[in-house]
């Protein structure tokens, strides 16, 4: 399954769309993701950002050997998407 978290671009063909971080995360608890693309500012911060994700892949893979799916980043937020590629590069030396 490929998971496309965003709250405003149109959803590519053949990804699953989800609007808020816990969605992103539920699917992810299933094991079934093998891809995932990521925006940062979903328009409430309250609600998490796609940050929040990459966060909770990394305690994944640290504490419980999570095996993380191919995440990309497409936020137009430039700071926000070195923050998250630098937490997806963290991953990748986790898993291995």
């Amino acid at each position: 399954m490929k998971v496309y978290l965003d709250d405003e671009r149109p959803t590519p063909e053949g990804w699953v769309r989800v609007y808020w971080p816990d969605e992103a995360i539920c699917l992810l608890e299933t094991g079934v993701v093998d891809e995932i693309s990521l925006d940062h500012d979903l328009g409430d911060d309250a609600r998490g950002t796609g940050y929040d994700v990459v966060l909770w892949i990394e305690e994944a893979v640290a504490l419980r050997g999570f095996r993380p799916p191919k995440i990309l980043v497409h936020s137009a937020n430039s700071s926000a998407g070195e923050k998250m590629r630098a937490g997806i590069l963290s991953i990748t030396r986790m898993a291995g």
